[in-house]
């Protein structure tokens, strides 16, 4: 089908469901990486600097990240085996030698980031979720995201809007790969032209649920973005624009 046919399908079908990204669409961190791994150093007696935790996180990050996609799932690692890896990986760079320590910092930090202080739920998120529900319409998540976002949501006050969450963990493969959004249109069990998807990310959310026929908005909070080929009616600036669009679209 070729792209003007699948947006002129997906404009004619009645919507049902709407998926959401989760990290840096409805929350995001609280603060920086650097200052919140710095919290755990201090509290083993170490005195460290939060631009430099950064800075080595950030290389952590990238190299785990390319080494190990998603999480390791095929090399048999898994979220907390990888998160712990760049936790200690990131310390190492900060001259923190002991292996005892990096262990308890490593796996501190990975059950720190499942509380709810460590997360900030953006003031339109709860809003934007129950006028979707109030329409009537189904919701879920697709979030290159670990096991614990469950728990996340639930702390956060988010959980109960959600019919089903698919984590890349879960899944076993990682947004923008088509199959993730392929799991979550099995669950919806409707066309995908009766499906939304909200997220920030211009590849992993919104060409990578339209190109399997998933009408995708792209959040763009800060309009930092400049991408041509996303029409005007497809790009939010908050979620507030949501509920009035999704409901111009449901009959």
């Amino acid at each position: 089908m070729t792209t003007s046919r699948v947006a002129c399908s997906v404009m004619r079908a009645p919507l049902r469901w709407v998926l959401w990204d989760v990290k840096d669409t409805l929350l995001k961190v609280r603060s920086s990486v650097g200052e919140q791994y710095c919290k755990e150093a201090e509290r083993m007696g170490l005195s460290l600097s939060p631009a430099e935790v950064d800075a080595a996180f950030l290389e952590a990050y990238q190299r785990y990240s390319s080494r190990y996609p998603n999480y390791g799932i095929t090399q048999g690692l898994g979220g907390q085996s990888w998160w712990m890896g760049v936790v200690r990986d990131t310390f190492s760079q900060c001259r923190v030698r002991d292996p005892a320590l990096l262990n308890t910092m490593a796996h501190n930090l990975y059950h720190n980031f499942s509380n709810a202080e460590n997360w900030e739920v953006f003031p339109d998120s709860k809003k934007a979720l129950e006028s979707c529900c109030s329409l009537g319409l189904k919701l879920g998540v697709v979030s290159n995201f670990d096991s614990r976002l469950e728990a996340i949501l639930h702390v956060c006050g988010l959980l109960s809007h959600f019919t089903f969450l698919i984590t890349s963990e879960e899944a076993g493969v990682a947004k923008p790969s088509p199959v993730i959004f392929d799991q979550a249109l099995q669950k919806c069990g409707v066309p995908a032209a009766s499906v939304a998807h909200i997220g920030d990310h211009y590849v992993n959310d919104y060409l990578a649920s339209r190109s399997v026929g998933i009408h995708g908005f792209l959040l763009d909070r800060h309009k930092k973005h400049n991408h041509p080929d996303v029409p005007r009616e497809h790009q939010l600036t908050s979620l507030q624009e949501v509920p009035s669009w999704l409901q111009q679209h449901m009959d």
